[in-house]
């Protein structure tokens, strides 16, 4: 997820010069801003030790998230997702994400999805324009969106919805993402819907403004289509209106935030070279490496809690609470991204973010609606059913928090806001925590 400002640029002493450090501390999909990524690389993908070796952070393949969420099991019985659609929302889109994800497959040994289709619903996209920030950011989201839902369900279609105004705080681009994403339920192009944006919950005029916006998943519940949504990158706050300034108190985000959408949290992996973990997962926060960003998670502000958080202990109140469940979102431990539109070198950049662990939650759906011969829908209820239960593939992360300290251009912090820490069981850092796939699914799906 993105946001407007200027990028914070932290110098990394890189002997080949094959890296340049170009940190960012965003959240939100708005002029500017690009999601929380490190490094831009050559050609060819940097290994993990590349990565540990020459900038001080990991970075991970798709073969490495693979295995680390038990996914290989499920391919070998032909469980990839064959047969459903996964739609990705963006704005603006990418003008060249046919090539980049042709590549990235070529250098990672993937498959091209059975199908990549791109339309735009809810009116023409603009003429795409490299000098223009907010296009380029919006880009760079979108390969990271479908690079990384193709790679955990690689036999799934690729749909990539493309919106002709930028999501940023408030109201603003949401009409336009409504309209698409009703067109595609009305329509039954999809089976999971994710979503790497979101809006602060109070940016909106009033709660009012926020429930005429929720007719998309009020439909996607009616025809079973399940919804997805980034928790956000800025731990337990998130930015005001003007989309450079963060609140300094704790707050929540919209679609996230909605309890027909499932809110999707992160966390930092640590992995060897094939993707086997090294030490447990812990709650996504990158304070620690400079960069202040971290998984979204908190008590919603304008959503009461719902029916199926009452018999789990969330710490919340009577509020809903967020996020549900995490996936990898760490920069210190991002994923590879290749893209070559105008306005970025081209090459590979390590991304994180929780606008990677949406998209890596809808391969796992993908997969668990194959697996179910139908449309899962709705998951919270049953999500929660689950508890945290690895017997079950729901995986406890139990370290970590997602305070959140805002850092100056120097590094230096500016305050702090305090978040929450992960416990046994659910807690609003991690949600109920991350899964093993290969049990999940089939949990997920009832089989």
């Amino acid at each position: 997820m993105k946001r407007a400002g200027t990028s914070l640029i932290a110098a990394a002493a890189v002997a080949t010069a094959l890296f340049a450090l170009a940190a960012t501390a965003s959240a939100y999909p708005v002029t500017g801003r690009i999601a929380p990524h490190a490094f831009v690389a050559a050609q060819a993908p940097p290994s993990t030790q590349d990565c540990r070796t020459q900038l001080g952070i990991s970075c991970y393949s798709p073969n490495q998230l693979q295995t680390a969420y038990d996914l290989k099991p499920l391919y070998a019985n032909g469980l990839t997702g064959k047969g459903r659609t996964i739609v990705i929302v963006d704005s603006f889109g990418s003008p060249t994400i046919a090539d980049d994800l042709h590549q990235f497959d070529s250098d990672f040994g993937l498959p091209d999805p059975p199908s990549l289709k791109v339309i735009q619903p809810a009116g023409a996209v603009p003429p795409f324009d490299g000098t223009n920030d907010d296009m380029v950011g919006w880009a760079f989201e979108t390969t990271l969106d479908v690079e990384y839902a193709h790679s955990m369900a690689p036999g799934a279609n690729i749909l990539l919805v493309e919106t002709p105004v930028a999501e940023t705080e408030g109201v603003t681009g949401f009409p336009e993402i409504v309209k698409a994403e009703n067109y595609v339920i009305n329509h039954n192009l999809g089976d999971v819907i994710t979503q790497s944006f979101g809006a602060t919950e109070e940016t909106f005029p009033s709660k009012a403004s926020i429930f005429g916006l929720r007719s998309a998943y009020q439909n996607a519940a009616l025809r079973s289509v399940t919804v997805l949504a980034s928790s956000g990158d800025t731990g337990s706050t998130d930015y005001k209106l003007n989309g450079v300034d963060v609140y300094d108190r704790q707050v929540n985000s919209w679609p996230s935030s909605d309890p027909l959408v499932t809110s999707l949290g992160g966390t930092q992996l640590h992995l060897d070279e094939a993707g086997n973990r090294e030490a447990p997962d812990n709650v996504w926060n990158d304070i620690p490496v400079g960069i202040d960003a971290a998984g979204g998670g908190g008590p919603s502000h304008v959503f009461p809690r719902p029916i199926f958080q009452l018999g789990t202990r969330t710490g919340s109140g009577l509020a809903r609470a967020t996020p549900d469940i995490s996936m990898s979102a760490a920069v210190d431990g991002g994923v590879l991204v290749y893209l070559t539109f105008p306005g970025l070198d081209p090459g590979y950049y390590i991304v994180g973010g929780t606008s990677e662990a949406s998209p890596l939650f809808s391969g796992v759906v993908a997969i668990a609606d194959q697996i179910a011969g139908r449309r899962l829908g709705w998951i919270n209820p049953r999500l929660y059913a689950l508890g945290s239960n690895a017997s079950r593939g729901v995986v406890d992360v139990t370290s970590g928090d997602n305070t959140f300290t805002l850092l100056d251009e120097d590094g230096n912090p500016v305050f702090t806001v305090p978040g929450f820490t992960a416990d046994r069981g659910y807690d609003m850092a991690s949600g109920l925590g991350t899964v093993d796939a290969a049990r999940f699914t089939h949990a997920l799906a009832g089989r």
